[in-house]
């Protein structure tokens, strides 16, 4: 599954109102309720890369569309909380996890970014996800800092985004200043660019790799950043 927060065409001069507009649940339901699948259903090629090395244990979603991700986490043995400001999409995933019979290890919660940036209460799991969240970057420090904190010490927090690099190529439209982003924004926010924080550095990296489009393969980059608390 690759979830975009922003596939719909923006211009350069896009309001703050207009991109937190693509955050809300009006928006989501529509996007989903238009069709039976918005996405491919396939885990996210960066999760199951860098879940590879770890131990299942507890994990959390966030923004998690359809399921894909969760959906293949719970098959890797992970006992999932899944997140997502759509009920429409909760309602998707909660149906392919009972055909997959994996409804006994995938949860479902709301979560809306604007509202309050903790996706899970007080909860802290092994690993928290989070795929293709592009938020404006007046909101970003305070959603990405509340995803962060739901992270178990000794969990890992895996962001991945699509990077500024794809605008300039032209693979992506350009939907607003600060929409994507690369790892240092991450690192900063959390302190992990710093000796002496939270956190230890795994992975940021800024890896290629080919997406299928109507018009034949397409290299994009995304951005990659994998953390381990420590404290």
């Amino acid at each position: 599954m690759h979830r975009h927060h922003h596939d719909h065409a923006h211009g350069q001069d896009d309001s703050l109102e207009t991109l937190r507009d693509a955050l809300t649940a009006r928006f989501w339901d529509e996007r989903y309720g238009g069709s039976d699948r918005v996405w491919s259903g396939r885990p996210n090629q960066r999760l199951v890369e860098q879940t590879a090395d770890l131990t299942p244990g507890t994990a959390l979603d966030v923004a998690c569309g359809e399921g894909g991700d969760a959906l293949w986490l719970a098959e890797q043995g992970w006992q999932v909380t899944a997140v997502d400001v759509s009920e429409v999409a909760l309602g998707k995933v909660a149906q392919h996890a009972e055909d997959a019979g994996l409804d006994d290890r995938v949860k479902l919660g709301l979560y809306d970014a604007l509202a309050d940036p903790r996706p899970a209460g007080r909860q802290r799991f092994d690993l928290v996800t989070v795929s293709f969240l592009h938020v404006p970057q007046p909101d970003f420090a305070a959603i990405y800092r509340g995803i962060a904190d739901a992270v178990a010490p000794g969990g890992r927090l895996l962001v991945t985004a699509h990077h500024p690099e794809d605008v300039a190529t032209g693979a992506r439209h350009d939907h607003g200043p600060g929409l994507l982003f690369e790892p240092d924004r991450v690192l900063e926010t959390l302190g992990a660019d710093r000796p002496g924080g939270d956190w230890e550095v795994e992975v940021a990296d800024t890896p290629t790799r080919q997406q299928a489009t109507a018009d034949g393969p397409l290299a994009v980059r995304d951005t990659v950043v994998r953390l381990r608390r420590l404290t």
